[in-house]
């Protein structure tokens, strides 16, 4: 097809897309992937999500109605803005949609999430606490953010202890064990344990002694 035909049935796919409601493809999954940094503490979860690419900020404001259309072009290309991010980090829309698409379970019952205020939306990324009904030594965690736009999206995800994981589009859910309290009293419960055992075999050894001694 010449290139003057395929220019013209972008245009004509693009604009066929925008009157049906939907958004072109123009999200570039392919580029920095979104990370996803998730820490214990008691009962509380905290994560910390952040957008790999700015442009993928501005599709996800677009497809949420934060942002106008016309940030993304009739080809498909994102057009980012600084004031992108200043709009959508207080956006009560950016919070449900995080907390729809993110979620905590431990134990078996959801964790309620609390979305923070984002000081920098673009370069740090918005925090998220989940409040579970108890101390979590292990949870579930369920990252969907972007995959509803295209399922080439993924998120490296980060833990304690230098654990990682990847999500993507049918691999959303992973366990992650965040019980760092619990490891304490386990070590120290060990090395009770340990010392109780170096005791016994001290008293073993020093009857054992008394009774020789004795003897001779």
């Amino acid at each position: 097809m010449p290139r003057f035909g395929r220019l013209l049935l972008g245009i004509a796919v693009a604009a066929v897309a925008m009157a049906g409601g939907v958004l072109p493809a123009a999200a570039h999954p392919f580029g920095d992937p979104q990370t996803v940094v998730i820490a214990g503490d008691g009962a509380v979860v905290h994560l910390r999500w952040k957008v790999g690419g700015l442009d993928d900020l501005t599709l996800l404001g677009v497809a949420l109605g934060v942002l106008p259309r016309d940030r993304v072009m009739m080809d498909g290309a994102v057009i980012y803005q600084p004031a992108d991010a200043i709009a959508m980090g207080p956006s009560p829309k950016l919070s449900e949609y995080l907390l729809r698409q993110i979620t905590v379970a431990s134990r078996g019952k959801e964790c309620a999430g609390s979305v923070q205020p984002a000081a920098d939306l673009a370069k740090g990324g918005v925090s998220i606490d989940y409040t579970c009904p108890a101390a979590v030594g292990e949870v579930s965690v369920t990252v969907k953010t972007l995959t509803d736009l295209n399922p080439a999206y993924k998120t490296l995800a980060t833990g304690p202890n230098g654990a990682r994981a990847v999500y993507g589009d049918g691999n959303d859910r992973h366990d992650w064990t965040l019980g760092a309290v619990e490891e304490s009293h386990l070590g120290r419960s060990a090395a009770v344990q340990l010392g109780a055992v170096a005791g016994a075999v001290l008293l073993v050894a020093l009857g054992v002694f008394g009774v020789r001694r004795r003897r001779s």
